[in-house]
């Protein structure tokens, strides 16, 4: 990280020259109104309320033209990527992931969205992509290495049923084998030897092939899978604040989960079990090559608080007058 600064205006700090014109009158009273008190044979009055003015004066004055100059502090941070490794963060959007424990509470999709960014934010060298799915896959963001366009896609882009899967009926319809359009359609660059998918889901699938699954991600460059699995029995999905009948919590998805990780080589873990599923996505990483993709910038304009910093010496000066 480097860090400048720099000054819009530099000419503006000849304002500060303008306090030199009380400064200079000060002296000239002060020096004639020695002369006078010698003739009169009067005590010389004590110099430290005087300096305290005059600091305060100089000070203030200093501040302003600091001020005027418009002083920019930046910070320029290089970003590094991984040149051979990119990740896919892929939520399932089907209607059963608004499902909660209690109205109020926080549905899956929502803890979908803060495990993901939670995720991503593990990842700073690695180029992440996010998509969705319900029975298709839709990407969103292809990958990169920019941590708020993918937090801001992940909680802005993304709503339930959209894509909207190809059938209405039922409240799941979410379909594992969507996934396989991954490959299909080249969501990974093809520099990317190393590829991973984290897919965020209830599990809660129609029946999957994971013969046709397995086949397409273990072809080379092989698709590495992790699962992380939002779901509890007792949630349900609310229409209005009323639990809908249609829908009851499928037993069976964690273990679906399982068939479809075992046959692609993957693993799934629970959404309180964020740490593993971010400890299997590096190892699927490991290490290698990095290049740097550009840099970023922050810039804070320092002039609103030298302005206000103006008021600690002028306060000071009145606080010592009122004594």
């Amino acid at each position: 990280m480097a860090t400048s600064l720099t000054f819009l205006t530099p000419l503006g700090a000849l304002v500060a020259i303008g306090v030199l014109v009380p400064l200079l009158a000060s002296l000239a009273i002060h020096r004639r109104a020695g002369k006078v008190r010698r003739r009169l044979g009067v005590s010389e009055p004590q110099l430290r309320p005087v300096s305290a003015a005059l600091t305060a004066l100089v000070a203030t004055g200093a501040l302003v033209g600091l001020a005027a100059a418009q002083p920019i502090l930046e910070q320029t941070t290089t970003r590094v990527e991984r040149t051979d490794a990119e990740v896919f963060l892929v939520l399932d959007v089907s209607r059963s992931m608004l499902a909660q424990r209690s109205v109020g509470q926080p549905m899956r999709i929502d803890r979908a969205k803060s495990a993901a960014i939670a995720i991503r934010a593990t990842l700073p060298d690695i180029p992440v992509g996010v998509a969705s799915f319900t029975d298709r896959v839709l990407p969103h963001l292809f990958p990169g290495t920019d941590l708020d366009v993918s937090a801001a896609t992940l909680e802005r882009a993304l709503g339930i049923e959209r894509p909207p899967p190809r059938s209405s009926l039922g409240t799941s319809a979410t379909s594992l084998d969507a996934l396989a359009g991954i490959r299909g359609f080249r969501f990974f660059s093809p520099r990317a030897k190393k590829r991973v998918l984290v897919v965020f889901t209830d599990g809660e699938s129609i029946p999957v092939s994971t013969a046709r699954l397995a086949k397409v991600f273990l072809a080379s460059p092989a698709i590495e899978t992790v699962f992380v699995h939002f779901w509890h029995a007792d949630e349900r999905v609310f229409d209005r604040g009323v639990a809908e009948p249609q829908y009851l919590p499928d037993r069976s998805s964690r273990s679906t989960l399982e068939r479809v990780a075992k046959a692609t080589g993957g693993s799934v873990h629970s959404e309180d079990d964020l740490s593993d599923a971010v400890r299997s996505t590096r190892q699927h990483l490991g290490r290698g090559p990095t290049a740097t993709s550009g840099a970023s910038s922050g810039r804070i304009a320092l002039a609103p608080y030298l302005v206000l910093a103006t008021f600690l010496p002028v306060g000071l000066v009145l606080w010592r007058r009122d004594r």
